[in-house]
C-alpha cells in the first residue's frame, strides 16, 4: 500500500471548498465530469463519470471531509482506500491538504498526477473564475 499527500491554497472560504467537494452541481462543473454525491455521513459517491466511488466516513463542516476511495483501476482483491481532505482558512482564502492512503501497490504515481491534474488546478480555476 502507498500513501501520498499534497496541499494547496485556494482564493476561497473554508466553507466553498468543503461545499465543492460535496456539491453534485459544484464538483461536476470544476472537474468537468459527472458526479453524484450523498453529501452525509454513509453517503455514496460516484464521480469522474464513474471512475471514482466510495462512501462519505466523516464530514466536519468547512473543515474535514473523509472517505473510502476507489477507481475502476483497483485489482479487485484491493481494499478501498482512504482520502482525507482537510481544509483550514489560510491567509484570505483556505489551504486544502489532501491524503490518500492504501493506495494499490504501484498506483500512487498515476493518483498522486490525477490528484493535480484532475482536481487541484481545476478547482483553483473555478474560484479563480468565479471572482472576475
Amino acid at each position: 500500500m502507498e500513501d501520498l499527500k499534497l496541499s494547496a491554497n485556494f482564493q476561497a472560504s473554508a466553507k466553498n471548498l468543503y461545499d465543492a467537494w460535496l456539491s453534485s452541481n459544484i464538483h461536476s462543473d470544476f472537474t468537468g465530469e459527472n458526479a453524484e454525491i450523498e453529501p452525509r455521513i454513509g453517503g455514496k459517491f460516484n464521480v469522474a463519470d464513474g471512475y471514482i466511488t466510495g462512501t462519505n466516513l466523516v464530514l466536519q463542516p468547512y473543515g474535514r471531509i473523509v472517505q473510502s476511495w476507489r477507481t475502476t483501476e483497483f485489482p479487485d482483491y484491493a481494499p478501498d482506500s482512504r482520502l482525507e481532505i482537510l481544509i483550514e482558512k489560510h491567509n484570505s482564502g483556505a489551504k486544502l491538504t489532501l491524503i490518500h492512503s492504501m493506495i494499490p501497490e504501484g498506483q500512487k504515481s498515476m493518483y498522486q498526477k490525477g490528484w493535480k491534474d484532475h482536481y487541484l488546478k481545476p478547482l483553483k480555476k473555478y474560484f479563480q473564475n468565479k471572482k472576475k
